[in-house]
C-alpha cells in the first residue's frame, strides 16, 4: 500500500492507536552525488539531488500497523493560508 508524503497542511495519523509522532518509513531513494575527497582520502557528499524516492512503507511504531497510515489536516494548517 503506498502511503504519500505528509505536506504542509497534511501529516501521518495510525488509524489503529491515533500515533501522530512515530512512525518507522521504509523508503527506496535514487540520488546523483558530488563527492569530494580530501587529501587524506576521506569522502564528503557536497550536492545531493534527490533523482527519485519512494515510500515502501510506513509502520506505527506504537502498534506495529503498517496498513493503518492516512493523512490527516494538520492543526491550524487552514489558518496559515
Amino acid at each position: 500500500m503506498a502511503v504519500p508524503l505528509p505536506t504542509a497542511e497534511t501529516r501521518w495519523r495510525c488509524t489503529l492507536c491515533g500515533n501522530l509522532t512515530r512512525f518507522d518509513v521504509t523508503r527506496s531513494t535514487k540520488v546523483v552525488e558530488y563527492v569530494h575527497l580530501d587529501l587524506g582520502g576521506e569522502p564528503k557528499v557536497e550536492e545531493r539531488e534527490v533523482v527519485n524516492e519512494t515510500i515502501e512503507s510506513v509502520r506505527c511504531r506504537w502498534c506495529n500497523a503498517v496498513d493503518q497510515i492516512e493523512l490527516v489536516d494538520r492543526p491550524g494548517a487552514s489558518a496559515g493560508a
